[in-house]
């Protein structure tokens, strides 16, 4: 069944609120306000996949869309690392819904290859070695400053970006310990309206 753009606005703004089932809301990080419009239309990505090929949104969207996850590194973050393992466990489920799934960071090409390699991950890894996705999708951590270790960040989150490059929905966290719970991106984008 074929449901609106609206529709799917509707549900999605619903995942907020539903995305972390298994954490009580005393212990939900407040959102941070980051990132592009809701509804805008998002900047191409500038980023290689782990074979050191440039990547666009339209390569790495499925029939309806992408999943794109931030996230801080696969090298130092243990909260990166268990998160990027977890998503590997949704990658088919939400392909089968017409929604591929791409996460990106800073971390060198080799980096990313030996992290996806080692855990077998079904889905591209992108660096963005010289944070100009970062800082295009207004994710990119204004705490660290130019020359420290860390510069090049991003805010953990995610974003939802339609087919047509429109953003439907974005969760950014203030702290780096939480993730998005991909459990309930899959309800929310599974869901059919009753309309």
């Amino acid at each position: 069944m074929k449901y609106s753009y609206s529709n799917l606005l509707i549900i999605l703004s619903f995942v907020a609120s539903l995305f972390a089932s298994s954490i009580t809301l005393a212990e939900m990080p407040p959102p941070k306000t980051t990132g592009v419009s809701l509804n805008s239309q998002v900047p191409e990505i500038n980023a290689k996949d782990i074979k050191g090929n440039k990547q666009t949104l339209k390569q790495l969207s499925g029939e309806k869309g992408l999943v794109l996850v931030f996230f801080r590194s696969a090298d130092w973050c243990p909260f990166c690392k268990k998160h990027l393992v977890e998503i590997n466990d949704w990658t088919q489920k939400l392909d089968d819904e017409g929604y591929k799934v791409a996460a990106i960071s800073y971390d060198s090409i080799e980096t990313l290859k030996m992290f996806s390699d080692e855990r077998k991950l079904n889905y591209p890894l992108l660096a963005d070695q010289d944070n100009k996705t970062m800082e295009n999708y207004k994710v990119l951590n204004q705490e660290q400053k130019p020359g420290t270790m860390h510069y090049g960040i991003p805010y953990p989150g995610v974003m939802v970006i339609d087919k047509e490059g429109k953003l439907l929905y974005k969760y950014f966290y203030q702290g780096y310990r939480m993730r998005v719970n991909f459990e309930m991106i899959f309800n929310a984008l599974n869901k059919k309206p009753s309309i």
